[in-house]
Parts: C-alpha cells; sequence; structure tokens
C-alpha cells in the first residue's frame, strides 16, 4: 500500500459506523495472528471470516491483510477517515435502498470529498425528497417544503375554484 495516495474507499463503507466495524475487524484478524503465535504446532485454528467490504477495501488499495505492518496502516488510516473526513446527513422518508444509497455516496465521492461519509436517517414527515445537512448548510429537498413554499399560490388556486363554484 502506497502511503502517498490517498485512501480508496469502496461503496460499501457508507458511514462512521461501518468505517468502526472496519477497524474492529481489523483489530480481530491481528488478535486471531498473535493466537496463533502462542498456540502449539500444528493445531486446528479457524480463522474469522473476513467481510465483503474489508476484502473490497483490501483489494483496492493493494493490502496484504496477512502482513501486520499493512494491517496497522490500514487501520491508522481508517481512523484518520474518522476524525477528518466530510460527513453529510442525509434524511428520508422511508428506508433507502442499498443501490439508492450506493449511488449517492459514489456520487458524493465523485464530486465532493473521495472519502465522504455519509449518515442516514429517517424522517416520515418529509413525505418524500429529502434533508441534507453538512456541517455549515441544511438543504430541505422535501416534498413538504415544496408544498409550504406553495402555499400562497394553492390558497389562491383554491379561492379561484371556489368562486367559480359559487356563480
Amino acid at each position: 500500500m502506497e502511503s502517498k495516495q490517498a485512501l480508496i474507499l469502496p461503496t460499501s463503507l457508507v458511514s462512521q459506523v461501518d468505517v468502526a466495524r472496519i477497524m474492529r475487524e481489523l483489530t480481530t484478524l491481528s488478535d486471531f495472528f498473535i493466537s496463533t503465535k502462542a498456540r502449539p504446532a500444528g493445531s486446528d485454528v479457524q480463522p474469522p471470516r473476513l467481510s465483503r467490504s474489508l476484502d473490497q477495501l483490501a483489494q483496492a488499495n493493494k493490502v496484504n491483510l496477512l502482513e501486520d505492518a499493512q494491517r496497522r496502516q490500514l487501520y491508522d488510516e481508517l481512523n484518520e477517515v474518522l476524525g477528518r473526513a466530510p460527513l453529510i446527513h442525509m434524511s428520508f422518508a422511508s428506508e433507502a435502498s442499498p443501490k439508492a444509497l450506493d449511488r449517492i455516496i459514489d456520487w458524493l465521492r465523485s464530486n465532493i470529498h473521495p472519502q465522504t461519509l455519509l449518515q442516514v436517517g429517517l424522517q416520515p414527515t418529509i413525505a418524500a425528497g429529502c434533508v441534507v445537512r453538512t456541517s455549515s448548510r441544511v438543504f430541505d429537498l422535501s416534498l413538504r417544503s415544496h408544498l409550504r413554499g406553495q402555499e400562497p399560490y394553492l390558497i389562491e388556486l383554491i379561492a379561484l375554484s371556489v368562486a367559480k363554484q359559487s356563480k
């Protein structure tokens, strides 16, 4: 793994929770290798299963997870990502599909920052659309917000309709 190149995050790593889970997985893997050194030769050992996300992360960054130094470097870089990566909060009216989240995170990492992390929430009151929050701004892209902005026009339309019916 090259130390000069920024860590490449696969789209399966969406949130801070996902990054922390991968860090725990790396710790478990390191603990496994330490414990195998302490066992008698020829002992039957079952290595921990790697998640798809960790496997994708290792492949994207050309990390050999069998090498202790590379695992430690990957862990340290993930820790840095947790501390400095841009975090965007998105709330939806209903649960976002994995495919939709994959597209959103891909777009964010292509257009905002390559290590952008996303925190997804549910807010059924927005009806449709989403609310996007960054550290400094809120973008209300919901149907609720759009309808509130159109309230004077809707009142005018209703008043005209009532006036026509009363004639």
